[in-house]
Order: C-alpha cells, then structure tokens, then sequence
C-alpha cells in the first residue's frame, strides 16, 4: 500500500487528543512508507497531519475544490496539490489517488466521505480497505448505529466488516494492510 486518503475535519475539535492522534497517525504513515492524500487544507486536523506527514519526511497530497482554497486555507506547501472544479471531483480524485481510506474524527464532511467510499464497496465499484480512526471512542455511536441498521435489515451483515476500526494507529495501519 503506497497510498491512503484520510478524511478530516478543517477543524480540530475540542478536545486536544484528537489533534495529538492526526500526528499519530501521520507518523504512522510514515513509519510505513504510505503517502497521505488528503482535502488539501492547512486548518484542522488536516492541517495537522499534512504538516507532520511533511515534517517527519513523508508525502502529503492535497485535492481541494476552488471554492474552498480561501475558505479551508489551500495548504501550499504539500508535496502536491491538486485544484478542482468541486466536491465531486475532489472526492473522484481523491478515491482514484488512493489504495485505501481512513476516516478521521470529523463533521459532516468527513461522513460524507466516508460513507461514499462504504456504498461504493458495497456496490463493488472499488475493494479498497476502509478503516475509521477511532481515538477516545470517537466513531462507537456509529459503529453501534450501522450494527443497528444491519439488525433493521438495512445493512448486510456481510458489510458490517467493510470498515475496520482501531483506535491505535499503528494497528489501524497493519489492519488495512491485511485487508
């Protein structure tokens, strides 16, 4: 695996651990010699792990609509960056630069992301390994949520397993290599 997108709020949260677990992660990535592709902005949790990405030596690549370079700050010291047309592009971009993904906490956005990629391995547009970044039981309701959907009769049971979720990075990293 050479690639990962990582999806992320352009916020960092209120609660300071969830800045300290986008440097975990990052070193992560480095460590295993794996690319970050992410929204392209400098604010946020993605700005934290874009820029430790780069300070610890690794490669940070950035998709960002053109309306949002002023508005998520278009990070311009990435290894690359890439200008888009819109969302839709940005996510298309992302998912064909990336072996896999890893959803961050997050707001809507990151949602939004995240459960794209989930419907398009349910429909087998892609097979990628999709984990969820699980620092301080951030994504447990979800998790919890789509078990309950599976029981509702909405999910299959067989893509209750599409989204691995750690909330150690190193094991969330080994966990999508497996994949």
């Amino acid at each position: 695996m050479k690639t990962l997108a990582v999806y992320c709020g352009a916020s960092h949260g209120v609660n300071p651990l969830y800045t300290d677990a986008a440097r975990l992660l990052a070193a992560s990535l480095v460590e295993h010699n794996i690319g970050l592709v992410y929204g392209g902005g400098k604010v946020g949790l993605m700005g934290v792990i874009a820029d430790e990405v780069l300070r610890l030596g690794g490669e940070a690549t950035g998709v960002i609509p053109k309306a949002l370079v002023e508005r998520e700050v278009g990070h311009a010291g990435l290894t690359r960056l890439f200008v888009v047309k819109d969302m839709h592009e940005r996510k298309a971009m992302m998912a064909e630069l990336s072996e896999g993904f890893i959803a961050m906490p997050g707001g809507m956005g990151t949602l939004e992301e995240l459960f794209e990629m989930v419907t398009w391995a349910q429909l087998g547009i892609h097979a990628k390994p999709i984990g969820l970044y699980n620092p301080n039981g951030f994504w447990d309701k979800l998790v919890e949520f789509v078990r309950h959907q599976s029981a509702e009769g909405f999910v299959r049971p067989e893509h209750l397993g599409l989204m691995r979720v750690e909330s150690d990075a190193h094991a969330l990293i080994r966990s999508l290599h497996a994949a």
